[in-house]
């Protein structure tokens, strides 16, 4: 099987797609945009991230996405906060997990220290263990829905960890492009199908299962190729019984020419 004519989906709004949708037109192959979740920003959350790093006083600050360093900056311009926010940041060592969140501070004056070969909690966690930094404090402004895994990671190689929860992610059911998905998947007209987030993974079925049987989903879903972003997006999967393929790269492109291979 080539990936020409056939309908690869990506777990994200048509907005966050471009990269996706310009690829696959490129290869002749049908993108489709399928949202699955919403992102909820919490309130106040510069005052209260400004706050914990005063009280905390991290070594380091580590950004898992580029939401969450667009959620901060956006709120502090409109709060008149901006350059309190840029300084508490910039007195710590700053880690983001990949470029894209790396460029995302870069846009923001903030000096980024170091990216992870792996953009990943795992990539992360080698970086850490590298710079011998155990007694070290580090703050992590995250989703609620995140899991655990680096908390945990980053304890046990001995740093003082503090997570500020800035988001909440909830599933997003926008029902005309859903009813459209839907009719493709019924019919086997949908060939691959990348998840970008465990977020993403526990949303696709929560919302597919308003349409049909969890048996129907599972058999439709051995007909398709599935990719997962991270490691973390495919213990999500493995969790739903979806057998998947982990993208070389954990980024869009890495994911789409996982893709390209496994069809």
């Amino acid at each position: 099987m080539t990936i020409d004519g056939k309908t690869i989906v990506i777990t994200r709004n048509k907005k966050e797609s471009n990269e996706f949708i310009s690829s696959m037109l490129n290869k002749n192959a049908i993108p489709f945009s399928l949202p699955t979740i919403k992102i909820i920003k919490k309130d106040q959350i510069v005052e209260k991230f400004i706050s914990v790093i005063k009280k905390h006083d991290p070594d380091f600050s580590v950004f898992m996405s580029a939401t969450a360093v667009k959620l901060l900056f956006s709120e502090a311009k409109n709060i008149s906060k901006y350059n309190q926010l840029q300084l508490a940041i910039a007195n710590t060592i700053v880690v983001a997990v990949g470029p894209k969140t790396k460029f995302a501070l870069e846009n923001e004056n903030i000096k980024v220290f170091r990216v992870p070969d792996k953009y990943s909690s795992v990539g992360l966690g080698e970086i850490f263990t590298k710079l011998d930094a155990s007694g070290k404090k580090v703050i992590i402004p995250r989703s609620s829905a995140s899991n655990q895994f680096l908390s945990i990671l980053l304890s046990k190689i001995g740093l003082c960890v503090k997570e500020s929860y800035i988001y909440d992610i909830i599933p997003f059911h926008d029902i005309k492009i859903w009813t459209k998905f839907y009719n493709l998947f019924k019919q086997d007209k949908i060939h691959g199908i990348i998840f970008t987030s465990s977020s993403s993974v526990r949303s696709f079925f929560e919302i597919l299962q308003m349409y049909c049987s969890d048996k129907i989903i599972k058999s439709k879903l051995k007909t398709i190729k599935i990719v997962a972003i991270g490691p973390t997006t495919s213990n999500e999967l493995n969790k739903f019984n979806v057998t998947n393929t982990l993208s070389k790269y954990y980024t869009i492109s890495g994911a789409i020419e996982t893709m390209y291979d496994v069809l």
